[in-house]
C-alpha cells in the first residue's frame, strides 16, 4: 500500500510512515481536567481557621454601652426621600428618646434639599440653624489647623449627620466647614420647626433639659471601665473593680454548601486508565465548594465581612478612586497588627493608577526575595469575589487575623464523618437502579470578627476612572 498525504493542495508520495498513521500506534500524555473557574483563594488560606465543636462558636466579650450605630435610615419612594421616625434616636440629643408620637412628628418636618459638588452645606463659626441627614451623597467636613491652614476631619456619606447640636442651644456655632464631593439629597431640620414641636411635647422638654446622668464608666471603646489606681504612694484605700461581661453574646453557626456527586459504574469500572474518573469528579467538585465557600465568607448577608464590618470601621473614599490616603484611612483603624488588604482585581489595578499620578511604589520586598503587593509592608491579595456594583465601585477589606491577636477568624469543623479535607465530608449514598453511584459533597464554614476593630472596609471605591 502507498502512503500519500496532502501538501499544498496536490497529492505526493511518502517516503516514510505518515505522523497520522503512526499516532494509531501512540499513545498520548493527558492534563487532569482544568477549570478556569479556580482561583487563588487568599481569604481561604490567609485567615486562621477555628476548628469548632457542636457546629456553634461562641465570641464572648466585655460589656459595651454603645447605643445604635450613630447612623440614621431612610424610606424611599421615587425621588421622595423620608427619615424613618425611630431612626431620629440615633442623633446625639436624642439618644434613647422613644415617644411614638413625637419622633414621626419631627420626621414631618425633615424638608428635601438637593445639593451639587462643591457646595457648602455649613462654615465653621457661623451660626448652625440646622440638622442635616446625609441620604445621598458624600461631603468633607474641615476646620482650622493647630498650625495654620485647614486641617481635614473626615467625610460623611449615606445615613451621617451633622448640626444635632441645634437641637439643644439656638445659639450653637458650626465647628467645622461642610463641604459636597459629590452631588446628593439632605434632609434639614429647622432649628423653628424643632421649636415648634418642642413647645407641644413636654416629654420632649424633659429630655433635653435634663441634667446628665451619671452612667457606667467607660473606657474609649465603650466597653465597661476597670478600675485601677496608678502612681500612688503609702497605704491608700485601692478601687473595687470586676470586669463585666456583655450577657447576649453572639454566636456563629457554621453554614454549609453541598452537592450530589454521580457518576455512572460504568464508567468507574472501564475508563478508570490512566486517571481515576470518581477522583477527578470529586476534585473538580470540591474546588467549586472550596469557590462558593469563600464567596459566602465575604458576601453572606449574615457572617459575611462585607456585611459584619461595625460602622465605625467602614470609611468611604475622598474623592472617589482608591488613594494611597484611603489605605492609610484603613491603617488607622485596623492599626493592631494589621494582616493584609483584600481586593478586587479592578481595585487594585485602579488604586495602582493612583499610586502612578502621586508618585508613590506600593511594593515591599518578602521573605523570598521577591516584590509583593503591599502598602505600608502590609500585603494586598486580590479577591474577585468581593462584588464591583455595575461595574463602577467596589470594597476595599483590611483585617487582623487570629484568635489570639482578636482577630478575624474562620470557623470550621474537624473530624466529620467520610472527612476527604478539613471541613469537608465526602458520603457515599448509594447505587440507583440506573446503576448511578451518588456522593454527598458537603463543606461547613463560617467566620467571625472577635473585636470590632478586626476589620475595616473602604466603601464605594470607583474602579473605572482612567483620567
Amino acid at each position: 500500500m502507498t502512503a500519500t498525504e496532502s501538501d499544498t493542495g496536490s497529492a505526493r508520495l511518502l517516503s516514510s510512515l505518515s505522523r497520522a498513521a503512526a499516532r494509531t500506534l501512540a499513545t498520548t500524555t493527558k492534563s487532569v481536567p482544568q477549570m478556569q473557574g479556580v482561583s487563588s483563594r487568599w481569604l481561604l488560606r490567609l485567615l486562621a481557621w477555628k476548628d469548632v465543636d457542636g457546629g456553634t462558636y461562641r465570641v464572648n466579650r466585655r460589656l459595651s454601652h454603645a447605643v445604635g450605630d450613630g447612623r440614621v435610615a431612610f424610606e424611599r419612594a421615587g425621588s421622595a426621600v423620608r427619615v424613618v421616625p425611630a431612626e431620629l434616636a440615633e442623633l446625639p440629643p436624642l439618644r434613647g428618646y422613644a415617644d411614638g408620637g413625637v419622633l414621626p412628628e419631627l420626621a414631618r418636618r425633615f424638608t428635601q434639599r438637593e445639593f451639587g459638588p462643591g457646595e457648602v452645606l455649613a462654615e465653621f463659626g457661623h451660626r448652625a440653624a440646622e440638622v442635616v441627614l446625609i441620604a445621598h451623597g458624600k461631603v468633607a467636613r474641615s476646620g482650622p489647623g493647630a498650625y495654620g491652614g485647614e486641617a481635614a476631619l473626615g467625610v460623611l456619606k449615606d445615613g451621617d449627620h451633622f448640626g444635632a447640636e441645634v437641637l439643644l442651644s439656638a445659639d450653637a456655632i458650626s465647628e467645622f466647614t461642610v463641604k459636597a464631593i459629590t452631588g446628593g439629597t439632605a434632609l434639614v431640620l429647622a432649628r423653628r420647626d424643632f421649636e415648634e414641636v418642642l413647645r407641644r411635647s413636654e416629654s420632649l422638654r424633659a429630655w433635653v433639659r435634663r441634667a446628665p446622668e451619671p452612667g457606667a464608666a467607660v473606657n474609649a471603646v465603650g466597653e465597661s471601665e476597670v478600675a485601677v489606681a496608678s502612681g500612688h504612694t503609702g497605704e491608700p484605700l485601692l478601687p473595687r473593680a470586676f470586669v463585666d461581661y456583655d450577657s447576649s453574646p453572639r454566636e456563629y453557626g457554621l453554614s454549609v454548601a453541598q452537592t450530589v456527586l454521580r457518576v455512572h459504574t460504568r464508567v468507574a469500572d472501564l475508563y478508570n486508565q490512566p486517571m481515576d474518573q470518581y477522583e477527578q469528579q470529586l476534585r473538580l467538585t470540591v474546588e467549586a465548594l472550596r469557590e462558593r465557600q469563600e464567596h459566602e465568607l465575604v458576601n453572606n448577608p449574615d457572617f459575611g465581612l462585607l456585611h459584619n464590618a461595625d460602622p465605625a470601621q467602614r470609611v468611604p473614599t475622598r474623592s472617589g478612586p482608591p488613594t494611597p490616603a484611603d489605605f492609610d484611612a484603613l491603617l488607622s483603624l485596623v492599626s493592631k497588627e494589621p494582616g493584609f488588604f483584600l481586593a478586587h482585581p479592578r481595585t487594585i489595578a485602579a488604586f495602582f493608577r493612583e499610586c502612578t499620578r502621586a508618585g508613590v511604589y506600593p511594593n515591599d520586598t518578602g521573605e523570598d526575595g521577591r516584590d509583593r503587593l503591599s502598602w505600608r509592608g502590609v500585603p494586598i491579595y486580590p479577591c474577585g469575589k468581593i462584588p464591583v456594583s455595575a461595574g463602577r465601585t467596589s470594597s476595599v477589606l483590611l483585617m487582623r487575623t487570629g484568635e489570639e491577636n482578636r482577630g478575624v477568624i474562620g470557623l470550621r469543623q474537624v473530624g466529620l464523618p467520610d472527612e476527604y479535607e478539613p471541613g469537608v465530608s465526602v458520603r457515599f449514598t448509594g447505587v440507583s437502579d440506573r446503576a448511578i453511584s451518588s456522593y454527598l459533597v458537603s463543606t461547613y464554614y463560617s467566620a467571625a470578627v472577635l473585636v470590632p476593630d478586626a476589620l475595616a472596609v473602604l466603601d464605594a471605591a470607583e474602579v473605572s476612572r482612567e483620567d
